[in-house]
């Protein structure tokens, strides 16, 4: 290109950079960016939904496993293209507040109290509420998230409805930690320590086999554990690339008949139940 005439360079250089454009902007676009929670990674259900979804649409998800409160936020950032969470409140907020759009709800499971087999608490059988009274009032071990996930909240909202205010520190012997980590990592903590937690129930399915935890209160409405899933706004980010057509590609696919039917069937074969239940396909 050196021998060329400046003008025929130029066109060259031109004509270059617009088939490079193109290439470029298509592998961005069929690229989606998942915030979701680590109890959708750590169940192994999306290493189901995923690759049929990209299968079937050729969109190529890059799936980020937090709690649900950061997924949340790396939404109003606009880090996501869409979220997949379990706090209706918080998702109502982000949505009322223009930064999701088109939440629908997708599946649930439930939340359940799991601790040593001997139970030393004697929680075994009791409410929810009860149990967590008593757990507090005798200083029983509890390992708590800690992370403002979904999980966090909920075992917030039930220690907040029952007058308690947990906080403590295990070097210092007190009875209440906080992982600051998912639910796989927090499961592992419970079960080394001999402590109890609140867990949902498809994390600790796929991971009961590894231990010696086991489920103790389960069962009431408050365990109630639904998820929604929603598109970031791009209105939102005009100075960002926010993929709104992949993100709406993978809430059509997940709220319909094939990425159902794959929640619905998730686990059966070897739990002998659903880790999850579709919401809207039954």
């Amino acid at each position: 290109m050196k021998n060329l005439p400046i003008f025929t360079s130029v066109i060259f250089l031109a004509i270059s950079f617009m088939l490079f454009v193109p290439s470029c902007k298509k592998s961005v676009d069929t690229e989606v960016i998942l915030a979701t929670t680590t109890s959708t990674l750590d169940s192994g259900l999306l290493d189901e939904l995923l690759p049929a979804f990209e299968k079937e649409t050729g969109y190529v998800v890059k799936p980020i496993g937090v709690g649900t409160g950061e997924a949340i936020e790396m939404g109003r950032r606009g880090e996501a293209d869409v979220i997949l969470v379990h706090s209706r409140p918080d998702e109502d907020k982000f949505v009322e507040e223009g930064y999701g759009v088109n939440r629908r709800d997708v599946m649930h499971n439930d939340f359940i109290i799991v601790g040593p087999e001997d139970d030393p608490a004697g929680i075994k059988g009791l409410s929810c509420e009860e149990a967590f009274k008593i757990l507090a009032e005798g200083k029983a071990p509890f390992v708590s998230r800690g992370d403002n996930s979904g999980t966090h909240k909920k075992e917030l909202a039930i220690w907040n409805k029952v007058g308690v205010e947990p906080q403590g520190d295990w070097s210092k012997g007190d009875w209440y930690i906080e992982t600051g980590q998912g639910m796989g990592e927090t499961l592992r903590v419970a079960d080394e320590k001999k402590a109890y937690t609140l867990t949902d129930r498809g994390t600790y399915l796929s991971t009961r086999d590894s231990l010696e935890l086991v489920i103790l209160v389960e069962g009431d409405e408050i365990l109630f554990n639904p998820y929604g899933v929603i598109a970031v706004n791009p209105e939102k980010h005009p100075g960002l690339d926010i993929n709104y057509d992949g993100a709406m590609a993978f809430i059509e696919f997940i709220t319909g008949p094939k990425g159902q039917e794959i929640i619905k069937n998730f686990g059966v074969e070897e739990f002998g139940q659903p880790l999850f239940y579709p919401d809207v396909i039954k």
